[in-house]
């Protein structure tokens, strides 16, 4: 909860967190008494909470997941992540198809607006132009992009390495990070390729610089991905990504606006490179690249801040134009291409003694910063305000007084325009007593007392002959009914997006399962990745006109399909001919293989540009 608040302090317009179960984050679970409080605090702002319910069912399950979802009804949520599609018929919720559903292709994203879903969260793995190919399509559905954060090697949902190895499904949120180990990659004749390399393990996401290009093409929503990260990443990727927004919006004002109020004002200066990450790759965004993977380390790398110069005693000198702090995090990849990491004990200038000298740090190594103490430090305290601009108009009713409260436009402050008029009225009792020197003064200073409340005044309008005393403490207790009747009808802070007219209604409150209009497009050649995994899905699928096996974390078969991955080795490491590489001097099948002897055999589909891995 104390995340998700920070996300919307710093600027989200929606959060999505995990329940108790059932999310595809098993270690990140939250009651549902946090979850409600989440949603009141959200509200204010008309931002919008969203749960994970997005895990695959079994049998003994499903009844404690209705529940929970009923739970979540109450609770105000605003919609709910689903991939097992028992979940589908007679839910209280909207429902947004999670990535783990994998959603690749427009026959997939028409096939789920059929099945009653109102959003869509797309594979990592699409191009911009795939995206904007989607929205051409399928037009009335709101499609939801990852723009940041760590990225699964394989297409969600159809990953089962971390199942096959360690018998914990990523279907299940239990997901042992298979793709961040060390691999050898051995040819059929049993020459070693790559020894002890991160083959798996993908740089994380940064969109950041696509954002206008990612509108175009359709998104409507922006995902961030924080798998059990803390409130000082939330708070700076959040900030970082809600101001480059802004400048979108306000740049396009008639095309585009934020889906919730309030500005914010921060104490920091948000810089995406200060925050965990692994290296940044805009992935596939603008097609194929070579630079997607980081096979050195898994861990956090940073951000670069220079080299090493010179070496004396127990200190050294950096090359660069950053500026450290005592505390900071360095770190840099040794000789045997291992990242190597040190603690900064004291600096002075450009000299910096670490607690312990690296032994294998040299002159020209390269620097990353992965832990900034300065901005740990302004992190760990309050460190942003959101306030709603609003106008306040007073006005003389035959038995007292009226107060009113309207949203600010962009004509009041230097805004976007606001999402939808905010009004509310409250009215007192009281005296018309005519006063005997200027009272405006004083009216605006206490109407004006919205400390502690989401919004901040901006204007208090009086008639130009308003000329009556009123106590402060009458002029106090007026303004309190009005936040007290804000308060008590939050449903007036609930976003209007002014969207295309749908061409069927999907924001219903209560669904029920239609009959299909098309076949199910994705026909696998493996049934057990429907991930089908209770009678309720299974039956789901027999309407559908498909007879699902059971999903792997049932029954695994023999040399299972355990990933399909855009990520391709030939690709990365230069062999792809397809794409003016060179031709491979290797003997396939190419095999992956643990430290432990375990072997994963690689299939490169080149007719769908993937790459497949079995067990062996």
């Amino acid at each position: 909860m104390a995340c998700g608040i920070a996300a919307i302090d710093h600027g989200a317009d929606a959060v999505y967190i995990g329940a108790q179960r059932f999310g595809a984050r098993a270690a990140a679970g939250n009651s549902t008494d946090d979850i409600r409080q989440l949603c009141l605090y959200a509200h204010q702002y008309g931002a919008k909470v969203y749960v994970t319910v997005n895990t695959i069912i079994y049998d003994d399950e499903l009844s404690a997941t209705r529940r929970l979802i009923g739970e979540l009804s109450s609770a105000g949520v605003d919609a709910i992540l689903v991939q097992d599609m028992a979940l589908v018929a007679d839910c209280p919720l909207p429902l947004h198809a999670s990535t783990q559903t994998d959603n690749r292709t427009s026959a997939k994203v028409r096939w789920l607006a059929e099945q009653g879903f109102s959003r869509v969260v797309l594979a990592r793995e699409l191009s911009i132009d795939e995206i904007a190919a989607i929205h051409r399509d399928v037009p009335q559905m709101e499609l939801e992009v990852f723009v940041h954060g760590a990225l699964c090697v394989s297409y969600s949902g159809l990953c089962y390495a971390s199942q096959h190895c360690f018998g914990r499904s990523a279907n299940r949120g239990e997901c042992a990070q298979f793709c961040r180990m060390k691999f050898n990659l051995v040819d059929a004749d049993g020459r070693t390729l790559e020894h002890d390399r991160y083959l798996l393990s993908l740089k994380d996401m940064n969109q950041s610089d696509n954002l206008e290009r990612l509108i175009e093409a359709g998104a409507t929503s922006f995902k961030i991905e924080g798998r059990l990260k803390d409130a000082a990443y939330v708070k700076n990727v959040t900030a970082a990504y809600s101001e480059r927004l802004n400048q979108i919006v306000d740049r396009h004002p008639d095309l585009y606006r934020r889906a919730s109020r309030g500005r914010c004002t921060y104490t920091f200066k948000p810089d995406l490179n200060k925050t965990f990450n692994r290296g940044y790759t805009t992935y596939f965004a603008n097609g194929r690249q070579t630079d997607i993977a980081s096979f050195d380390t898994p861990k956090a790398i940073g951000e670069y801040v220079g080299t090493v110069k010179e070496l004396r005693g127990r200190s050294f000198n950096v090359a660069g134009t950053a500026a450290f702090a005592n505390g900071d995090g360095l770190c840099f990849v040794n000789a045997d291409k291992e990242l190597e990491g040190f603690r900064v004990n004291r600096v002075e200038g450009n000299r910096l003694f670490p607690l312990k000298m690296p032994p294998s740090l040299k002159p020209g190594v390269r620097l990353y910063r992965n832990n900034d103490q300065e901005m740990e430090r302004l992190l760990a305290k309050p460190s942003a305000e959101r306030k709603i601009p609003v106008k306040l108009a007073l006005r003389p009713t035959a038995t007292g007084f009226e107060l009113r409260m309207s949203e600010a436009t962009v004509e009041d402050v230097a805004s976007v325009e606001a999402v939808a008029s905010v009004e509310a009225v409250a009215t007192i009792e009281a005296e018309h007593q005519t006063a005997e020197k200027p009272q405006r003064e004083n009216i605006v200073r206490q109407l004006s007392k919205l400390g502690g409340t989401p919004y901040v005044c901006t204007a208090v309008d009086l008639p130009a002959d308003f000329n009556y005393f009123i106590p402060s403490s009458l002029l106090s207790e007026l303004r309190r009914r009005l936040l007290s009747v804000l308060t008590q009808h939050s449903s007036l802070l609930t976003p209007h997006f002014s969207l295309p007219t749908p061409l069927f209604s999907l924001l219903t409150h209560h669904f029920s399962l239609p009959t299909p209009h098309s076949p199910l497009p994705e026909k696998y050649h493996l049934p057990y990745l429907y991930n089908v995994a209770n009678r309720e899905a299974r039956a789901f699928y027999a309407r559908q006109g498909l007879e699902a096996a059971d999903a792997l974390e049932l029954r695994e078969p023999q040399h299972a399909l355990l990933m399909q991955c855009r990520h391709c080795l030939r690709y990365s490491l230069g062999y792809c001919v397809k794409n003016g590489g060179r031709r491979p001097q290797w003997k396939e099948p190419l095999t992956l293989q643990l430290g432990d002897g375990r072997r994963f055999r690689l299939e490169f589909d080149c007719r769908n540009c993937q790459m497949n891995v079995y067990a062996d």
